[in-house]
């Protein structure tokens, strides 16, 4: 149990069993490729689970790299977390996605295992290694099931491959339509895996002065805690954590090291500012300290920004000169977040932290109110 822990949601556990992958995308968020042969053992995986389940997690999410490449470890991994009563969810490129027989021979030998979710990653740099058939097999395969099923698509300004591509697939075509509706299809922005770099996204997605208000803090930091595919753990979902030492804090070592990695963050003052406050809104605030520091228009992805927070020795020397300016703000936020709208959400009859209807936006307004 972590009664005493800062943040008071749903935890989730992330998996990485390797770092290697089929494709070599091209500023690929975990820095993974055909020729990165790090994982980590069954034991180790087993043990992470076992802890979760004791910490409470809500469940675990098999990444990496690519996860099926360790096949026989992913269903055992699997059924070790469903026999826990966790939740599982497999995010994959879908490569084993041959042909509709291999599609529907692997969806149900996940699900056999006790897989809830299947999740696929596509987009202009994945269809250079996986083609967007095999998304589309997979896809019909895992609808023949009751699972839920999302596509992540990746977001450019100038792409190939979206939404509206996918879904006029021939194979996502011949579905019945109230089964191509089960889908949840997500389109993400892709980011460089440098900070000074610029994508190019549609218009009004990067965030500047004028959007920068409603940015919400990092759902990652906090709330997801990795077993990395070389045995670290980490404090973010993943992107860009292979980049940021401070992100990684601690080994997989002794069984409690999901527990110490969560003591260790919530004592990080840093980890606890990008959870409640985004690093969109720091690194505004870090620019009004120096106008030097120019970021508008630049990051649509927060994982971005966070590189440069941590990167940048401009940004990092104002966080270190001036960061007790902003103790008052966090722990308003973490009041908000934590005590007071989820009490005015169990008011108005809902439940959970990620809900944001009428009710938690009147339970915002009233805070704002009380906070004054």
């Amino acid at each position: 149990m972590l009664s005493d822990s800062i943040y008071k949601g749903a935890r989730s556990l992330s998996v990485m069993l390797t770092y290697a992958c089929p494709a070599a995308c091209k500023d690929c968020g975990t820095v993974s490729s055909p020729n990165d042969k790090n994982h980590v053992d069954l034991p180790t995986v087993l043990s992470a689970i076992d802890q979760a389940a004791g910490l409470q997690f809500a469940n675990v999410v098999f990444t990496g790299g690519e996860a099926t490449l360790r096949w026989d470890d992913l269903l055992a991994s699997i059924r070790h977390a469903a026999g826990k009563g966790l939740k599982t969810r497999l995010v994959t490129n879908a490569h084993w996605a041959t042909s509709p027989e291999e599609s529907l021979k692997y969806v149900r030998l996940l699900i056999d295992a006790g897989l809830d979710e299947l999740n696929f990653s596509t987009g202009d740099e994945h269809i250079r290694f996986i083609p967007l058939e095999h998304v589309a097999y997979a896809t019909a395969a895992a609808l023949t099931q009751p699972i839920s099923v999302s596509v992540m698509i990746e977001l450019r300004a100038e792409r190939q491959v979206n939404k509206e591509k996918f879904l006029s697939h021939p194979v996502i075509q011949s579905l019945p339509a109230e089964v191509v509706g089960r889908v949840n299809i997500f389109e993400s922005p892709w980011m460089p895996l440098s900070p000074s770099r610029r994508e190019q996204y549609p218009e009004g997605m990067a965030v500047d002065a004028k959007n920068v208000h409603v940015k919400k803090g990092c759902d990652s930091v906090l709330q997801t805690y990795v077993l990395a595919g070389d045995g670290r753990v980490a404090a973010c979902c993943g992107l860009g954590m292979r980049l940021i030492k401070e992100l990684n804090v601690g080994q997989a070592r002794g069984e409690d090291f999901l527990a110490r990695a969560v003591e260790d963050s919530e004592s990080d003052f840093f980890k606890v500012l990008l959870h409640y406050r985004g690093p969109e809104k720091i690194l505004a605030w870090a620019a009004s300290k120096n106008p030097e520091i120019k970021w508008e228009g630049m990051y649509a992805h927060k994982c971005q920004a966070c590189l440069r927070l941590y990167q940048d020795p401009a940004v990092r020397e104002v966080v270190k000169q001036h960061y007790t300016e902003l103790y008052a703000s966090t722990i308003q936020a973490i009041w908000l977040e934590e005590e007071f709208i989820p009490a005015e959400m169990s008011r108005h009859g809902l439940a959970g932290k990620a809900c944001y209807p009428e009710a938690q936006q009147e339970a915002e307004t009233e805070a704002e109110m009380v906070a004054g």
